[in-house]
Protein backbone atom coordinates (compact mmCIF):
# COMPACT_ATOMS: atom_id res chain seq x y z
CA UNK A 1 0.00 0.00 0.00
CA UNK A 2 2.77 2.19 1.02
CA UNK A 3 4.58 1.60 -2.21
CA UNK A 4 1.42 2.49 -4.39
CA UNK A 5 0.75 5.79 -2.40
CA UNK A 6 4.33 6.64 -3.47
CA UNK A 7 4.21 5.82 -7.05
CA UNK A 8 0.67 7.99 -6.98
CA UNK A 9 2.62 11.02 -5.16
CA UNK A 10 5.19 10.41 -7.71
CA UNK A 11 3.06 10.97 -10.48
CA UNK A 12 1.07 13.78 -9.14
CA UNK A 13 4.34 15.84 -8.21
CA UNK A 14 5.52 15.21 -12.07
CA UNK A 15 2.49 16.20 -13.41
CA UNK A 16 2.28 19.55 -11.16
CA UNK A 17 5.87 20.19 -12.66
CA UNK A 18 4.92 19.34 -16.11
CA UNK A 19 2.15 21.58 -16.24
CA UNK A 20 4.41 24.64 -14.38
CA UNK A 21 6.44 24.04 -17.11
CA UNK A 22 4.19 24.04 -19.70
CA UNK A 23 2.07 27.00 -18.15
CA UNK A 24 5.10 28.98 -17.33
CA UNK A 25 8.31 28.26 -19.26
CA UNK A 26 6.97 27.18 -22.83
CA UNK A 27 5.02 24.35 -24.55
CA UNK A 28 5.20 22.44 -27.81
CA UNK A 29 2.83 22.93 -30.67
CA UNK A 30 2.32 21.91 -34.00
CA UNK A 31 2.18 24.04 -37.24
CA UNK A 32 -1.11 23.40 -38.46
CA UNK A 33 -1.54 25.19 -42.31
CA UNK A 34 0.84 26.24 -44.96
CA UNK A 35 0.99 29.78 -43.67
CA UNK A 36 4.82 29.98 -42.56
CA UNK A 37 6.11 27.67 -45.49
CA UNK A 38 9.02 27.65 -46.54
CA UNK A 39 10.39 29.00 -42.37
CA UNK A 40 7.78 26.24 -40.83
CA UNK A 41 5.99 23.59 -42.82
CA UNK A 42 2.81 21.97 -42.02
CA UNK A 43 2.67 19.76 -38.95
CA UNK A 44 6.40 20.51 -37.40
CA UNK A 45 6.49 20.98 -33.91
CA UNK A 46 8.21 24.13 -32.32
CA UNK A 47 9.21 25.04 -29.06
CA UNK A 48 7.30 27.83 -27.96
CA UNK A 49 8.79 29.99 -24.70
CA UNK A 50 5.96 31.37 -22.46
CA UNK A 51 7.80 33.51 -20.53
CA UNK A 52 7.32 36.98 -23.39
CA UNK A 53 3.91 36.30 -22.49
CA UNK A 54 3.74 36.20 -18.90
CA UNK A 55 5.94 39.11 -18.62
CA UNK A 56 3.62 40.86 -21.10
CA UNK A 57 6.38 41.83 -23.18
CA UNK A 58 6.65 43.11 -26.81
CA UNK A 59 8.38 40.72 -29.16
CA UNK A 60 11.12 41.62 -31.43
CA UNK A 61 10.94 42.32 -35.63
CA UNK A 62 11.32 39.15 -37.39
CA UNK A 63 10.34 36.99 -34.14
CA UNK A 64 8.32 33.68 -34.93
CA UNK A 65 5.22 33.82 -32.28
CA UNK A 66 1.91 32.20 -31.17
CA UNK A 67 -0.88 34.28 -31.12
CA UNK A 68 -4.73 34.04 -30.38
CA UNK A 69 -6.71 35.43 -33.44
CA UNK A 70 -9.46 36.22 -31.89
CA UNK A 71 -8.13 40.19 -31.31
CA UNK A 72 -11.92 41.36 -30.91
CA UNK A 73 -12.54 39.81 -27.57
CA UNK A 74 -9.91 40.09 -24.42
CA UNK A 75 -8.41 37.32 -23.48
CA UNK A 76 -8.51 36.19 -19.79
CA UNK A 77 -6.40 33.98 -17.17
CA UNK A 78 -9.12 30.73 -18.19
CA UNK A 79 -7.68 31.26 -21.17
CA UNK A 80 -4.06 31.20 -20.34
CA UNK A 81 -4.45 27.88 -18.10
CA UNK A 82 -6.57 26.36 -20.58
CA UNK A 83 -4.01 26.67 -23.37
CA UNK A 84 -1.76 24.16 -22.49
CA UNK A 85 -4.06 21.48 -22.24
CA UNK A 86 -5.51 22.02 -25.49
CA UNK A 87 -2.17 21.67 -26.42
CA UNK A 88 -1.05 18.43 -24.82
CA UNK A 89 -4.57 16.84 -25.95
CA UNK A 90 -4.52 17.87 -29.09
CA UNK A 91 -0.47 16.26 -29.84
CA UNK A 92 -1.66 13.29 -27.77
CA UNK A 93 -5.01 12.27 -29.96
CA UNK A 94 -3.85 14.24 -32.83
CA UNK A 95 -6.89 16.37 -32.57
CA UNK A 96 -8.12 19.32 -35.35
CA UNK A 97 -5.94 22.10 -34.59
CA UNK A 98 -7.29 25.22 -32.47
CA UNK A 99 -8.23 27.79 -35.45
CA UNK A 100 -7.81 30.57 -33.29
CA UNK A 101 -4.26 29.88 -32.22
CA UNK A 102 -1.87 31.26 -35.03
CA UNK A 103 1.93 30.99 -35.94
CA UNK A 104 3.25 34.35 -37.14
CA UNK A 105 6.15 36.36 -37.81
CA UNK A 106 6.40 39.89 -35.89
CA UNK A 107 6.75 42.55 -39.00
CA UNK A 108 5.82 45.94 -36.74
CA UNK A 109 5.69 47.15 -33.52
CA UNK A 110 3.65 50.06 -31.59
CA UNK A 111 4.01 53.63 -33.39
CA UNK A 112 5.29 51.83 -36.88
CA UNK A 113 4.03 52.58 -39.94
CA UNK A 114 3.37 49.92 -42.48
CA UNK A 115 2.87 50.22 -46.27
CA UNK A 116 2.26 47.61 -48.67
CA UNK A 117 3.18 48.53 -52.09
CA UNK A 118 4.86 47.32 -55.19
CA UNK A 119 4.64 44.20 -54.01
CA UNK A 120 6.17 44.49 -50.18
CA UNK A 121 6.16 45.54 -46.93
CA UNK A 122 7.67 49.02 -46.26
CA UNK A 123 8.20 49.38 -42.28
CA UNK A 124 8.56 53.07 -41.60
CA UNK A 125 9.30 54.31 -45.50
CA UNK A 126 12.17 50.97 -45.90
CA UNK A 127 11.32 48.21 -47.37
CA UNK A 128 11.72 45.26 -45.62
CA UNK A 129 14.26 42.78 -46.92
CA UNK A 130 12.75 39.23 -45.83
CA UNK A 131 14.56 36.51 -47.17
CA UNK A 132 12.44 33.95 -45.31
CA UNK A 133 9.58 34.67 -47.85
CA UNK A 134 8.58 32.03 -49.99
CA UNK A 135 7.81 34.03 -53.20
CA UNK A 136 8.92 37.44 -54.00
CA UNK A 137 6.22 39.36 -54.84
CA UNK A 138 2.91 39.95 -52.67
CA UNK A 139 -0.48 40.70 -54.69
CA UNK A 140 -2.01 42.25 -51.20
CA UNK A 141 -1.88 46.27 -51.75
CA UNK A 142 -3.49 49.21 -49.80
CA UNK A 143 -3.97 52.63 -51.34
CA UNK A 144 -3.06 54.61 -47.57
CA UNK A 145 -0.04 53.64 -44.98
CA UNK A 146 -1.27 52.26 -41.35
CA UNK A 147 0.53 53.50 -38.22
CA UNK A 148 -0.06 50.49 -35.82
CA UNK A 149 -1.60 51.45 -32.19
CA UNK A 150 -0.13 51.08 -28.60
CA UNK A 151 0.11 47.50 -26.95
CA UNK A 152 -0.10 45.75 -30.09
CA UNK A 153 2.06 44.16 -32.97
CA UNK A 154 1.38 43.66 -36.62
CA UNK A 155 1.76 40.14 -37.59
CA UNK A 156 2.23 37.79 -41.15
CA UNK A 157 3.13 35.08 -42.38
CA UNK A 158 5.89 34.22 -44.62
CA UNK A 159 4.15 32.44 -47.22
CA UNK A 160 2.48 35.96 -47.67
CA UNK A 161 -0.03 35.60 -50.99
CA UNK A 162 -1.84 32.33 -48.84
CA UNK A 163 -1.65 33.61 -44.96
CA UNK A 164 -4.55 34.99 -42.65
CA UNK A 165 -2.68 37.45 -40.43
CA UNK A 166 -3.00 41.05 -39.39
CA UNK A 167 -3.73 42.59 -42.40
CA UNK A 168 -7.04 40.50 -42.45
CA UNK A 169 -7.68 41.01 -38.50
CA UNK A 170 -5.97 43.97 -37.02
CA UNK A 171 -2.91 44.66 -35.33
CA UNK A 172 -3.16 41.70 -32.40
CA UNK A 173 -2.94 42.81 -28.56
CA UNK A 174 0.41 42.06 -26.83
CA UNK A 175 -1.61 39.74 -24.28
CA UNK A 176 -3.13 38.17 -27.05
CA UNK A 177 0.49 36.88 -27.55
CA UNK A 178 0.88 33.48 -26.61
CA UNK A 179 4.65 33.10 -26.56
CA UNK A 180 7.93 32.82 -28.84
CA UNK A 181 9.05 30.19 -30.96
CA UNK A 182 12.55 29.49 -29.49
CA UNK A 183 13.12 26.17 -31.87
CA UNK A 184 12.12 24.93 -35.10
Amino acid sequence: MIRFLRIISAMIVGLTLGLCVQFFLGMICQVSGTSMVPTLPDHKFVLVSRISHIMNKTPDYGDIVIIDSRVDRPRTMKDDIVAPFQQIHRILTRAEPNTSIWVKRVIGKPGDTLAFKNGHVYRNGQVLEEDYLLEDFMTYTVPAPYTIPENTVFVMGDNRNHSTDSRFIGPVPIDHVLGTVVLY
